[in-house]
């Protein structure tokens, strides 16, 4: 029988993310970010192609970012109430790490490998927060896809885009579990 890592099975059967709205600071110290960032790396990446990269967004930046939302979404034509969603995504935040996904041109690996791995690497980052004990939070939204945002606020150009933008911080409540699928349904065992 393989041994067990107790403590990992438990983390992983009771894991959940804290809602973005309810995180705040403190946050992380530069050299335990550079730690989540090292465990993130860790991710499955085939032919290890690297096909990412990571964007740390710290408070002075939220501002100019949270002005840029707006800017994005009115010009996307998003509702009002969308677009201070957006806004607020990024004003109430005190640390987003967005994971770029940067696409190599291989001929062994598919695109959709990468964005894949970079998916991996969005996982592992918001559990490795999880995991050290802050609340976070993984969001994608226009923001993660519209060109222009991207370029503007992160310097970001295609064919890059964000696959996630893990927000990291202080949970300030806890709330309650959320519904989970059923595995009956959601499975299908094949044996011949």
């Amino acid at each position: 029988m393989p041994e067990k890592l107790s403590e990992v099975l438990d983390f992983m059967q009771s894991r959940r993310s804290r809602p973005a709205k309810i995180l705040t600071g403190p946050v992380p110290e530069h050299s335990e970010i550079e730690q989540l960032l090292q465990m993130a790396a860790r991710s499955p990446d085939h032919k290890k192609l690297e096909p990412w990269r990571f964007i740390v967004l710290e408070k002075p930046a939220m501002p100019r970012l949270a002005e840029l939302a707006v800017q994005t979404a009115t010009k996307l034509g998003k509702p009002p109430e969308k677009i201070e969603k957006f806004r607020q995504q990024f004003a109430n935040a005190e640390l987003v790490i967005a994971v770029v996904v940067t696409p190599i041109d291989h001929p062994d690996v598919p695109e959709v490998e990468q964005v894949l791995s970079a998916g991996a690497v969005c996982l592992a980052l918001l559990n490795a927060a999880l995991a050290s004990g802050w609340g976070a939070n993984w969001l994608t939204g226009p923001m993660a896809f519209d060109a222009g945002f991207l370029q503007s606020g992160l310097g970001v150009k295609p064919p890059e885009f964000v696959a996630g933008f893990i927000h990291i911080g202080t949970a300030k409540s806890i709330p309650p579990d959320r519904p989970r699928p059923d595995m009956v349904v959601k499975t299908t065992w094949v044996n011949g």
